[in-house]
């Protein structure tokens, strides 16, 4: 990983990375936490559920909001104002014991979450440039590690016999004291871009486009789903909530892992081997757990593995595939707000409904989706490109 330009670069550069790791706590926190919030509010499962589309609702307005704030006004006052969106919200998780007061508090969650991560991604690219693609993988990996660290914070909370809000107020506390330094640091301005710099974008092609926005939607829908409901499905498969939390953990670790192995393994392998080895894995793993072939917290494990590169590897995919533009990311940060409202949504009445056995076949419809995509995908490019 290259050095960094200035001393001021490298402050910056930590206080996005501990954002973000803020960033994956406030986003893991809610799986793990999900059967107590559900004894909070007298909720069942299917009733639960609802947090999940309040989120990603507020994800999709967030996705949309950021990119404008970020234009037009100090990049780290925008995100300092987010990060108390997001401290508020957090503290006021455990006092909101009306399914509907909850509901609006996790609508201002998915918000403020997204516009720090989309905020983060666009001022790290500014600090470093065209060295930025290491430290932007850096910055993904510091999600990971948020993911998979806030588990741990819920377990040793409960195991010292505090109330799972100690949870929430712990990360709030967290989050609230990122403001400062972000307040002290001068906010990165937008480079000069001359024109002559890049080479032509390809064409766009509208289906290929399509084909890109349905996997995006579909990976982040199948990433939520399990990361949301892999505890609830632990507990209801006979396991102790404290080991059922550690779920999401094994899931975390190893998706963080996979996400730095991914950066010597793309430059070996192309990104259709790379898909192609994840969603066989995830495929793998799915089984795996339907058939109880493997303990579930290995199947955690494997399954992060799988999880790991795709994201990183489709969006580097489709920049090489279709021109890249603001409008075009929108479309894809929109496609992953529906994945992640609507696919866990749904995971919970098909739970009550079908049993815990229709959770793996869930997970292996999903993967069996993204591979039939990345086929119509190849088939779409070689159709277009002659090769």
């Amino acid at each position: 990983m290259p050095s960094l330009l200035n001393d001021h670069g490298s402050r910056v550069t930590l206080t996005y990375f501990f954002a973000f790791i803020a960033i994956g706590m406030c986003v893991g926190l809610l799986g793990p936490a999900l059967p107590h919030l559900a004894d909070m509010t007298g909720s069942g499962m299917a009733q639960i559920a609802i947090l999940f589309t309040a989120r990603a609702l507020g994800t999709m307005l967030g996705s949309v909001l950021s990119g404008v704030l970020i234009d037009r006004f100090d990049g780290h006052r925008v995100l300092a104002a987010m990060l108390l969106l997001l401290t508020i919200g957090l503290a006021a998780v455990p006092f909101s014991q009306a399914l509907a007061v909850l509901t609006a508090v996790m609508f201002l969650l998915g918000l403020a979450e997204v516009s720090v991560n989309a905020g983060a991604n666009t001022l790290l690219l500014w600090t470093h440039g065209t060295a930025s693609p290491p430290w932007i993988s850096a910055l993904h990996f510091c999600f990971g590690l948020g993911n998979m660290l806030v588990p741990l914070v819920l377990v040793a909370v409960l195991r010292l016999q505090f109330s799972f809000a100690w949870a929430f107020w712990l990360v709030a506390l967290y989050v609230a004291a990122l403001m400062i330094p972000l307040l002290r640091l001068a906010s990165p301005r937008p480079p000069d871009i001359t024109v002559g710099e890049r080479a032509a974008p390809p064409p766009q092609d509208g289906w290929r486009l399509a084909i890109f926005l349905l996997m995006f939607g579909l990976y982040v829908g199948m990433e939520v789903t399990f990361a949301g409901w892999i505890t609830a499905y632990g507990v209801l498969s006979g396991h102790a909530p404290g080991d059922a939390a550690l779920l999401v953990t094994w899931f975390w670790l190893t998706l963080s892992a996979g996400r730095l192995l991914a950066i010597p393994l793309a430059r070996l392998l192309s990104p259709w081997k790379v898909l192609r080895g994840c969603l066989g894995l995830g495929l793998f793993s799915a089984l795996a757990l339907h058939f109880l072939w493997l303990p579930l917290p290995l199947v955690a494990l494997l399954f992060g593995l799988a999880a790991s590169a795709i994201f990183p590897t489709l969006f580097g995919l489709s920049n090489q595939l279709m021109p890249i533009s603001g409008r075009t990311t929108g479309w894809i940060f929109l496609a992953c707000g529906l994945g992640g409202m609507a696919l866990p949504s749904l995971t919970g009445p098909l739970l009550e409904r079908a049993g815990i056995t229709a959770f793996p076949l869930l997970l292996a419809a999903l993967v069996g989706l993204l591979m039939l995509g990345l086929v119509v995908l190849r088939a779409r490019v070689r159709h277009s490109t002659g090769r």
